[in-house]
C-alpha cells in the first residue's frame, strides 16, 4: 500500500454491547472523543453534561451499555475499532427537543443519528457512508422505519472535523437520505425511509 494510504476495504460493523465496551474506550481514548464528551451531549442537559464532564460521562455511557441498551455502532478495520456512529430512538436524546434548529419535524417515530467519530487515519475515506448503511440495516431489523440525521452543510470550503461530528449532508445524500427541514443554513434535517424506493423519497443515492 502506498505511504499515507489507508485500506478501508473489508470494514466490519458491530453493535456496541457490553462485550465491545473495551473497543469503544480504545477508539475514544482518554479524552472521550473528544473534549470529555463520551457521546453524552445529546442525552443530558447542559448543566448535567458540564457537571459530569469527563469521567462522569464515561461512567454514564458505560451504564447505558451495561443496561443492555445499544447506543451505537462501531466500524472495524483489520479487527481494530476505527469509527463510531451514535444512533437510538429520538427519545433517547432529550436535548434535541430543546433545540430551535433540530426540534421535531412531525410526530412520526424516528431513530436519530447524532454523532460520528472516525479515527484520524480513516477520515474522508468513506467510513461514515459505510456506517450510515449499517445504521439503516440495524434500524430496519429493529422494526424502525424512519432514520433521521442532523448533518452539517458547510457554506463554502472545508469544515473542521471538530464541527462535523453530525456528519456531512453530502454523505447522507449518498446514502439515500432526503432533506425534510432546514431551520439553519448549515443544518438540514435529513431522513431515510426504510422500505421506500429512492424515487418515492424524492432523492437518489449516488
Amino acid at each position: 500500500m502506498p505511504p499515507g494510504k489507508t485500506d478501508i476495504s473489508g470494514l466490519e460493523f458491530h453493535l456496541v454491547t457490553a462485550e465491545r465496551w473495551a473497543d469503544l474506550e480504545k477508539l475514544f481514548g482518554a479524552r472521550g472523543a473528544p473534549s470529555d464528551c463520551w457521546c453524552m451531549w445529546w442525552r443530558l442537559t447542559r448543566a448535567e453534561f458540564e457537571r459530569q464532564k469527563g469521567e462522569g460521562n464515561r461512567r454514564a455511557l458505560k451504564s447505558i451499555v451495561d443496561s443492555g441498551e445499544v447506543p451505537g455502532i462501531l466500524a472495524y478495520a483489520g479487527g481494530q475499532p476505527i469509527a463510531w456512529c451514535a444512533v437510538a430512538p429520538r427519545e433517547a436524546y432529550p436535548r434535541l427537543e430543546g433545540s430551535r434548529v433540530l426540534k421535531r419535524v412531525d410526530d412520526k417515530p424516528v431513530w436519530s443519528i447524532v454523532c460520528f467519530f472516525v479515527a484520524k487515519p480513516y477520515r474522508r475515506k468513506g467510513v461514515s457512508l459505510g456506517l450510515l448503511r449499517a445504521v439503516i440495516d440495524y434500524v430496519g431489523r429493529q422494526g424502525g422505519r424512519t432514520v433521521e440525521g442532523y448533518p452539517v452543510e458547510p457554506k463554502a470550503g472545508r469544515m473542521s472535523d471538530a464541527f462535523a461530528y453530525g456528519g456531512l449532508a453530502s454523505t447522507f445524500r449518498k446514502a439515500g437520505f432526503v432533506e425534510v427541514a432546514r431551520r439553519s443554513q448549515t443544518r438540514p434535517i435529513m431522513r431515510y425511509e426504510i422500505g421506500v424506493t429512492s424515487a418515492s423519497r424524492g432523492g437518489k443515492s449516488s
